[in-house]
């Protein structure tokens, strides 16, 4: 299992633009998705791989981190099992 915590996103951003977006960047499918909306400054997300290469979903992750979308500066970061 891979998780990728996918900070600062536009809010009310769907989970159907997030896989989009993601796929457009060559991730995979996730599996799981979760909102975290924080105090609604800088709404994330947290989403969940399974099965998928965490080398790979690194490799991709550094494509995305710190890019704009939808008026936002992204941040993605990799979480290692045991943080969430």
């Amino acid at each position: 299992m891979t998780r990728l915590f996918l900070g600062n996103i536009e809010p009310g951003t769907s989970d159907d633009e997030i896989r989009a977006f993601l796929q457009r960047y060559g991730f995979p499918s996730f599996d799981a998705i979760e909102h975290e909306p924080g105090d609604g400054s800088r709404p994330a997300v947290l989403v969940t791989f399974e099965g998928a290469d965490p080398t790979a979903i690194g490799k991709l992750q550094q494509r995305i981190h710190n890019m704009h979308w939808k008026s936002r500066k992204l941040t993605a970061q990799l979480l290692r099992d045991g943080f969430a």
